[in-house]
């Protein structure tokens, strides 16, 4: 799809994921990541996968680093400088993450930013590790870490108030180069920024080309809902199975006449490779109802559109799925003439 980094994993967490980094870095053209603690073994499990780039973090709140790390700010330096001069010697690309760096006191954040800046480290990753940036301070953590490296910033946020996506976003307006995402937007506790949206947020609202194929979208979120088992909610933006759908009679009348009435017009279903999709309820109205029938092929009249859509609205009442089925069945039973069976 274009996609232009995967973090494939944690090569030090076991064998099983040292394998399976091994073989994603191996078999794919885009550029393959490893993650790896500030810690020697992980460092060098992280290089022995053969990744093109070796994402290093230390945590840098004075809450992680006391009951997390149980470490001190001093040490914490030493370890993040050790740990990137040692992927740059190996010849690698390497990103480092001052993890909780949302939570950190900033003078100590320049600080670890400037030292490791020193080392030579090629990407400063900012993590929202527990999700309680907003867009507006995002953007200005973005800018005051600009001030103290030469690196390429990168933004990792956690959808823990709903805000990763718009964080990730205001990154980039702050002049982030890249952002960190996940596909279907899943992750520890409530989640990361969603690939599917930032991606078509930047596509589609910000007129950049991100050089990915968003026709595949939909596919690749119902291949990552399958292998995670991790269900997609029905209102998901984007890879929802709503999210191209209406119900609502206002609604669906106009997009029927011209989709961009009730949809973003911007994003299409096709853009990301979905369906438009008109729902029977009882929201429905006369349009919907019409075009389902006449698809179908029936010849409505004006008063047998309104006495099958006054049934439709009636069983949604009744919290019913209204199918094809039934409303083939209202249709004839109100004798709509049908002159010929069209598969709908």
């Amino acid at each position: 799809m274009g996609t232009h980094v995967i973090e494939a994993g944690f090569p030090v967490n076991s064998d099983a994921e040292f394998q399976a980094v091994s073989d994603i870095a191996a078999s794919t053209d885009v550029t393959t990541c490893g993650l790896a603690r500030v810690v020697d073994k992980d460092v060098e499990a992280a290089l022995d996968s053969g990744v093109d780039l070796v994402h290093v973090f230390v945590s840098t709140s004075d809450v992680q680093l006391q009951d997390s790390m149980h470490a001190s700010r001093e040490e914490a330096v030493e370890r993040a400088v050790a740990s990137v001069e040692r992927v740059k010697e190996a010849g690698v690309e390497v990103m480092f993450s001052p993890m909780d760096a949302t939570r950190t006191e900033q003078a100590f954040l320049v600080d670890i930013i400037e030292a490791v800046d020193d080392a030579g480290v090629d990407w400063i990753n900012i993590p929202d590790t527990c999700g309680v940036c907003t867009p507006t301070r995002m953007a200005q953590l973005v800018k005051t870490v600009r001030e103290h490296t030469d690196a390429q910033i990168d933004v990792h946020a956690h959808d823990d108030f709903g805000l990763a996506s718009a964080n990730a976003l205001a990154g980039f307006e702050a002049g982030a180069h890249q952002a960190q995402v996940s596909v279907n937007g899943i992750g520890e506790r409530a989640g990361n920024a969603a690939y599917e949206e930032v991606v078509m947020s930047a596509e589609s609202l910000y007129g950049i080309d991100t050089g990915i194929d968003t026709t595949r979208i939909t596919e690749l979120a119902r291949l990552v809902e399958s292998a995670s088992d991790i269900p997609i909610p029905a209102n998901k933006p984007v890879v929802g199975r709503n999210a191209f759908s209406h119900e609502s009679g206002i609604h669906a009348a106009g997009v029927l006449e011209n989709t961009d009435t009730f949809e973003p017009g911007v994003m299409t279903p096709e853009m990301v490779g979905a369906t438009r999709e008109f729902v029977l309820g009882k929201h429905t109205g006369t349009h919907s109802v019409r075009k389902r029938l006449e698809d179908a092929g029936f010849e409505p009249t004006d008063d047998e559109v309104r006495a099958v859509t006054r049934r439709v609205k009636d069983y949604g009442a009744e919290k019913q799925r209204v199918t094809m089925t039934e409303l083939k069945r209202f249709a004839r039973e109100e004798g709509v003439t049908q002159t010929e069976e069209v598969r709908a």
